[in-house]
């Protein structure tokens, strides 16, 4: 059924696409009855797994580009999530790159975007959270993750400043950060993976949770794209500072893995932008097994990357991960994407 809805879907602009298919996911979850059918329908199995203290139903959740002002967790949450990771969110609002800015490659089952952060800005994400919060406390039902980067006009040398801001707003809504600095599409925020511009902003996070009453787990998300030598420098601030995991991977800028002619002609057009999906899989796993081999499990991973079905997720969980998150796999697999992976695993 929903490879047919898929492919009427497909003759329409994505980012279009996406607006119009969670608006009516919305409408369909505002009415009792029907959020009731879809709740039955999207359940997946749970799976319980505890991590920094929290604990996720299942392994499986929604990674930071979906839902990026938590404007869509109570139907997330319908379709069985274990966890969803909203933004990224900036301090203040931007719109974005210019569109178009998201592209299918379907013949590889892989995405372009370049999107650039496009988002709300933290006080508007915060005060959906704070909603959230009134009905479900921290810690209990659904795994909430912020994703927080810095607005496009920030310099990198005042990048920390705007990590403070959002780590402050959201601290009160989230279960857990992800610093993301690994995004290909906002100028020159790849150069903050640098093991200095790391330590940095990660410390000076780490100093503000400090002063919180409450610790809430700090992670870092990487690309797929980083030298050995780069991700032995991640390892090994990670386990100096104690982060308390990261996220692996995001999109890659390559395109030596796209496979057939279509997607290489539609990517070229397309231009910049990273790329994820099935051509990444195999990249974002490399990069999974060499972190896990240098950390030795003292940091925990969340995979990410060319997710899309058990087998897919049961090959992250065992190169080292303690979670998956899928996104390009929602797309092409639909909403019982969660609820398949768990049945699978």
């Amino acid at each position: 059924m929903y490879k047919f809805i898929r492919s009427v879907l497909f003759l329409f602009d994505p980012e279009k696409v996406h607006h119009f298919a969670m608006h009516w996911l919305k409408r369909l979850c505002s009415i009792g009855f029907t959020r009731r059918l879809l709740q039955q329908k999207f359940a997946a199995r749970q799976q319980p797994v505890r991590l920094w203290g929290l604990p996720f139903t299942n392994p499986v959740g929604l990674a930071a580009g979906f839902d990026k002002n938590a404007a869509y967790l109570h139907e997330l949450q319908v379709l069985g999530f274990g966890h969803v990771e909203i933004g990224t969110v900036t301090p203040q609002p931007q719109p974005g790159n210019d569109k178009p800015r998201l592209f299918r490659l379907p013949k590889d089952k892989a995405l372009i975007n370049r999107m650039g952060f496009n988002n709300e800005g933290a006080d508007m994400v915060a005060e959906r959270l704070k909603a959230w919060r009134q009905q479900h406390p921290a810690g209990t039902g659904m795994i909430i993750g912020g994703n927080i980067g810095k607005n496009k006009v920030t310099p990198n040398e005042y990048a920390y400043m705007d990590y403070d801001i959002c780590f402050r707003k959201l601290y009160n809504y989230v279960d857990y950060f992800v610093v993301n600095v690994s995004s290909p599409n906002t100028p020159g925020l790849r150069e903050l993976q640098d093991k200095d511009a790391l330590r940095t902003i990660l410390t000076h996070l780490q100093e503000i949770r400090a002063g919180m009453p409450l610790r809430k787990p700090l992670l870092l998300k990487i690309a797929p794209d980083l030298e050995p030598e780069q991700l032995d420098d991640v390892a090994s601030l990670a386990i100096e500072i104690a982060l308390d995991g990261l996220v692996a991977t995001n999109t890659t800028t390559t395109r030596s893995s796209l496979n057939h002619e279509a997607s290489r002609l539609k990517a070229a057009e397309a231009g910049a932008g990273g790329l994820s999906g099935q051509p990444v899989k195999e990249m974002s796993t490399a990069v999974l097994k060499h972190l896990a081999g240098k950390m030795q499990g003292k940091i925990p991973i969340i995979a990410s990357g060319g997710i899309f079905t058990a087998s897919d997720a049961r090959e992250k969980l065992e190169a080292g991960a303690s979670l998956v998150q899928v996104w390009t796999g929602f797309v092409y697999e639909g909403p019982a994407i969660a609820k398949n992976i768990c049945t699978g695993l």
